[in-house]
C-alpha cells in the first residue's frame, strides 16, 4: 500500500492571539512557549498529531504576523511562507478585541491562496463573551469558529471542519479479534494513547479551598502559609474575593485560592452573588480541592451543593474536618460514617481531622495536597491497565445485551488530571453503567487513586472521545 502524504496545517495570525496554545492543545503538549508577551513565538514548530482516531496531520506553529520592527518582519515573511506551504490554514484573532483592519488584510491575502481557510475567534471564555464573536463575521470566511483554547471551549465544530480537510489513514483490513497474547496497538482503536505521548514535568498545582460560610476556610490558608493574608472574623462571609497565595513545597508551586463562603442561594444578594459566580470560575482551573467541613456538625444539605462542585467539574479532593480540637461528642468513625453516607459521589476522597485555629495537623495537608496530585496525573502502562482488564473480565463477565455477546477488546488510558480510561468494545452502548462502576472499584483496588476521580467511557473503534457516552 503506497503511503499517504500527511497534510499540512499551519496556524497564523497576528502575535498574542493564542496560536502556541491551540497548537499545544493539537499536540497534547506543552512544547510550545506560550505567554502574554507578544512575539513570544519566533521560530517554525511542527508537530504530527491525530484526531478523530484514524486522521493524521503535521500542524504547523508560527510566529506573530508583526511588521513593527526587522526581526518582527521577518518572522511574518516566514508565517505567511509557511502558510504558503500549507495544505490547511487556521487564521486566528482575538476574541476580546473588536476587528482590526491589519487582520481583515491579512486574512484577504490568505484567502486569496484559495486553499481551505478557517477563521478562528480565540479568547471566548464564556456565552456571554459569544456576543462579540458575531462581529467577526464580517472578514466573510466560508468556516468562523469561536473558541476558547484555554478553557477547551467550542472545540467540536472546529474538529468537524478539520475532519472534512484531513483525509482518513488508510486501513488494513479486520482481521481477527485480539487474542491474550496479542500486542495491544492503541493508535488503531482511539484517538490516543497517554503514554505514547511524552510525560511533561508539571508540577504546578492549583488548589481550591471550599465549603460553607465559617467552616475555617480562611484560618487555613493563614495556618499554611504561616502568616496573616486573609481577613479572619467570626462574622460569616467575610471573605468576599478569591486571594491566590503561591508556596513552593516538595518541588512543587502550590497555588491556594481561598475562595468566598457559598451561601444558600436565597440569601446571595449583590457582590456575594459575584463571590459566587467568581468561586465557580475558579474550580474551572483548579487541580484540587480541600472540602472544609465543620467536624461539630452534621452534614447539611447545602454542604452536599458545595461537594457537588467537585464531582461537576472532576477535580482531585482532600476532605478536611475542621475544629477537631473542640469536637467533643462525635467520634472519629460517626463523623466518617456520616460523610460517607451523604456524599457518597466523593467516596474516593480521603480525610483528615484539623484545626486550623491551633494548627493541629495541618502541616500533613502539604503531603496531601502533592501525592493526591501526583495520583492525578499519573498514567497506567497500557499492558498492565489491560492485564488487570482480562482479570476483571475472568471474574465476572460482561454481561450480554438481550442474548447479545458484548465483548469489551482493551483499555487504554488517554487522559490525565482525572485519569480517563477508554474501554474499546463491539458494543459499548450496552456496557452497563454498573459494569463500569464494577471496573472502575476493580482498578481502584489495583491501582491507587485515593483522592482523584476516575472517569471510564465506552466506545466504538474509531469513535471520538469527545462523542457522547454510553449511558
Amino acid at each position: 500500500m503506497q503511503e499517504q502524504t500527511l497534510k499540512k496545517v499551519a496556524i497564523v495570525g497576528r502575535p498574542n492571539v493564542g496560536k502556541s496554545s491551540l497548537f499545544n492543545r493539537l499536540a497534547r503538549q506543552r512544547d510550545a512557549i506560550t505567554s502574554d508577551m507578544a512575539g513570544t513565538t519566533r521560530d517554525i514548530k511542527k508537530r504530527v498529531v491525530t484526531i478523530s482516531g484514524n486522521r493524521e496531520f503535521e500542524v504547523i506553529d508560527t510566529g506573530g504576523i508583526d511588521y513593527s520592527s526587522d526581526l518582527f518582519s521577518k518572522v511574518a515573511a516566514f508565517s505567511l511562507r509557511a502558510a504558503e506551504l500549507a495544505d490547511v490554514i487556521i487564521y486566528m484573532v482575538d476574541g476580546k478585541t473588536i476587528p482590526d483592519e491589519e487582520d481583515k488584510e491579512l486574512f484577504y491575502k490568505l484567502q486569496a491562496l484559495n486553499k481551505p481557510l478557517a477563521l478562528v475567534v480565540n479568547k471566548i471564555d464564556n456565552d456571554k463573551e459569544e456576543e462579540r464573536y458575531w462581529e467577526f463575521l464580517e472578514f466573510g470566511a466560508d468556516a468562523t469558529f469561536p473558541m476558547s483554547v484555554s478553557h477547551n471551549r467550542y472545540f467540536n465544530d472546529f474538529y468537524t471542519w478539520m475532519e472534512e480537510h484531513i483525509p482518513a489513514i488508510e486501513e488494513e483490513p479486520e482481521g481477527l479479534a485480539l487474542e491474550e497474547d496479542e500486542e495491544i496497538d492503541p493508535f488503531a482503536e482511539i484517538v490516543r494513547d497517554i503514554n505514547s505521548t511524552e510525560e511533561v514535568l508539571d508540577n504546578k498545582i492549583s488548589v481550591a479551598i471550599i465549603g460553607r460560610v465559617n467552616t475555617g476556610k480562611s484560618s487555613l490558608l493563614n495556618a499554611l502559609l504561616g502568616e496573616e493574608r486573609s481577613v479572619v472574623s467570626d462574622v460569616a462571609g467575610t471573605t468576599i474575593d478569591p486571594i491566590d497565595e503561591m508556596i513552593e513545597y516538595d518541588d512543587h508551586e502550590i497555588t491556594f485560592v481561598d475562595t468566598a463562603g457559598i451561601r444558600r442561594r436565597s440569601k446571595i444578594v449583590g457582590i456575594e452573588k459575584y463571590a459566587l459566580t467568581r468561586t465557580t470560575e475558579m474550580l474551572k482551573k483548579a487541580d484540587l480541592v480541600l472540602l472544609m467541613l465543620d467536624s461539630t456538625q452534621q452534614i447539611s444539605e447545602l454542604d452536599e451543593r458545595v461537594a457537588g462542585l467537585i464531582e461537576e467539574h472532576r477535580l482531585g479532593c482532600l476532605i478536611v474536618l475542621n475544629k477537631w480540637d473542640i469536637n467533643e461528642e462525635r467520634t472519629y468513625e460517626e463523623v466518617v460514617d456520616d460523610i460517607r453516607d451523604e456524599l457518597k459521589f466523593l467516596h474516593y476522597a480521603p480525610f483528615i481531622t484539623i484545626s486550623a485555629k491551633t494548627g493541629l495537623r495541618v502541616h500533613k495537608i502539604l503531603d496531601q495536597i502533592t501525592a493526591i496530585y501526583k495520583r492525578y496525573q499519573q498514567r497506567i502502562p497500557t499492558s498492565t491497565l489491560n492485564d488487570t482488564l482480562r482479570e476483571a473480565i475472568r471474574r465476572h463477565h460482561v454481561p450480554a445485551h438481550n442474548g447479545a455477546v458484548v465483548n469489551i477488546k482493551f483499555a487504554a488510558q488517554y487522559e490525565t488530571k482525572p485519569p480517563k480510561i477508554a474501554l474499546i468494545s463491539n458494543r459499548p452502548e450496552f456496557v452497563h453503567f454498573s459494569y463500569r462502576r464494577y471496573l472502575s472499584n476493580f482498578f481502584r483496588s489495583k491501582f491507587d487513586f485515593e483522592g482523584v476521580p476516575l472517569d471510564i467511557v465506552a466506545r466504538k473503534r474509531g469513535q471520538r472521545m469527545d462523542e457522547d457516552e454510553y449511558e
